[in-house]
């Protein structure tokens, strides 16, 4: 057994990655996630073709690596979090769509919770802030939305997940119902601190406790899948939020360290250690992993729209066909335009935390054409990047110094990590593996299993691609981060201005 599987779910796709005994990746087997938007500000999933598309590109992915079950160590599942899924036990089929994190639906019910003065106590468990964003208010959205759910529910017939553990769920055939330490820090009913649900939360949620999920450490042994699925039984043994495994992946296991991923969305963390650190500045306090029982801590900033804002390009307003045109496109933009898009398509994300902004493209001249909307884009992400480091480094003296990681998708265009060291001021690593989120699930399982390095020695196996230094000069850099306050300002809700 020399190989590992990585199941990285994820927004907008379905991927699965084998790796073999060095932590290469020897074959990748991807599918597109169909997006449903039923009403402005509401996006959902559908969870039967998520399962689907797991077990079709497991198996794809071990045809194309032509090793069988026999051959693989484990599994490591990474995902989406926060996306919100309940289900039927006895048959294990959603009784709704899943409710992706994007979605705003409860952002009145947040804002209830908030007026009647919740949300500080929440936050002093959770780390969370009072937001659409997390699990919880979706929860009993669904329970009180589908017909019959709250009575299903009270009598144990239903069971929620994050996509973990609605995975886990069927590949184990319904024999595990279970989640990590790091997707149930995302729920707002976890305790962080005590790493146990917290009754008195569920009750203000309105959400059964019985309806929730084992907690386990990140690595642990998680279950068998169905030797029918994959021609023989295989043990799943890692599972981490994606930014979680990011992390893991990036090896930011001393505190200090710091990755950024750019996916659909983008999010920083940075490693504070043993110890949480509660945020003066509405970023989140959350769990980066949890190893033997004992939990690190992280300091996190969430932008909801990074790459989506690509896509809106190409799927929206068809200025390009493919996302990979966007470099492209952007490099003829005039020099002198200050085109800004502030992309809160679904709301802003830290600081801000505004669930009602909406999006806006500012700047526009007789001139502005769609190279200007490209570059605007792209530099959208350095900005939001650039006011959560703001926000961490006002929390301390941690973050202080540190060569951001990144990876995901978005770090492939040189322009826009250029951009991003540019208005940073500062070194951006990009490594030698760029989809460090299926490598950290990848890890994760091989941990348990035996086959990988501890932490020391993995992030050993660390390797740069390019380093992006700083080019652009100080008033340059001044001017246009004015423009984007400015911006952010125009884009705000009147209550927050």
């Amino acid at each position: 057994m020399t190989h590992l599987i990585a199941i990285d779910q994820g927004t907008t796709s379905t991927r699965a990655i084998v790796f073999d005994d060095k932590l290469a990746p020897v074959a990748t087997v991807q599918q597109e996630l169909r997006q449903i938007y039923p009403q402005p500000g509401w996006v959902e999933h559908d969870a039967e073709a998520i399962w689907a598309d797991v077990v079709a590109t497991v198996r794809g992915a071990m045809a194309k690596a032509n090793v069988a079950a026999k051959d693989i160590a484990a599994i490591g599942i990474t995902n989406q979090r926060e996306t919100t899924i309940v289900w039927d036990r006895p048959t294990g089929k959603p009784i709704h769509n899943a409710i992706v994190w994007q979605d705003r639906r409860t952002a009145d019910a947040c804002a209830a919770l908030r007026t009647e003065g919740h949300e500080d106590a929440i936050t002093g468990k959770t780390g969370l802030l009072l937001d659409p964003y997390f699990s919880a208010t979706k929860i009993a959205w669904l329970l009180d939305n589908v017909p019959g759910a709250r009575e299903k529910a009270a009598r144990g017939a239903l069971a929620f997940g994050t996509v973990d553990s609605y995975l886990l769920w069927r590949l184990t055939g319904g024999r595990v119902h279970a989640t990590d330490a790091t997707n149930a820090a995302r729920t707002l009913l976890f305790d962080i601190r005590k790493a146990r649900w917290d009754g008195d939360l569920a009750g203000l949620f309105a959400v059964p406790l019985p309806l929730l999920p084992e907690v386990r450490d990140c690595a642990s042994e998680f279950g068998e899948t169905l030797p029918e699925l994959f021609g023989g039984p295989i043990r799943v043994l890692g599972m981490a939020g994606d930014q979680q495994a990011a992390t893991v992946g990036q090896g930011c296991f001393a505190p200090g360290m710091m990755k950024s991923t750019y996916g659909t969305g983008c999010f920083a963390l940075l490693n504070t250690g043993a110890e949480p650190i509660r945020s003066r500045n509405r970023l989140l306090t959350t769990i980066a992993y949890q190893l033997d029982g004992k939990r690190t801590y992280a300091l996190e900033g969430a932008i909801f729209i990074a790459g989506a804002a690509v896509q809106w390009l190409r799927d929206g307003l068809h200025l390009i066909k493919q996302a990979s045109e966007v470099n492209a496109l952007a490099r003829n933009a005039d020099p002198a335009g200050q085109v800004y898009l502030v992309p809160a398509f679904v709301g802003l994300g830290a600081p801000y935390w505004d669930a009602d902004a909406r999006g806006a493209l500012l700047g526009l001249t007789r001139n502005t054409g769609p190279a200007e909307i490209a570059q605007a884009a792209l530099e959208s992400v350095g900005y939001q990047t650039r006011d959560l480091l703001e926000a961490m480094h006002a929390d301390g003296p941690a973050a202080a110094g540190t060569v951001l990681r990144v990876d995901g998708g978005m770090t492939a265009s040189d322009v826009t990590m250029q951009f991003l060291a540019d208005i940073l001021g500062a070194a951006v690593d990009r490594p030698m593996v760029m989809e460090t989120t299926a490598l950290g699930a990848a890890y994760l399982a091989g941990l348990k299993a035996g086959v990988c390095p501890d932490p020391a020695g993995f992030s050993k196996t660390w390797q740069l691609d390019r380093r992006f230094e700083p080019a652009m000069d100080g008033p340059t850099r001044a001017r246009k981060w004015a423009g984007w306050q400015d911006a952010v300002r125009r884009t705000l809700t009147p209550p927050q201005r």
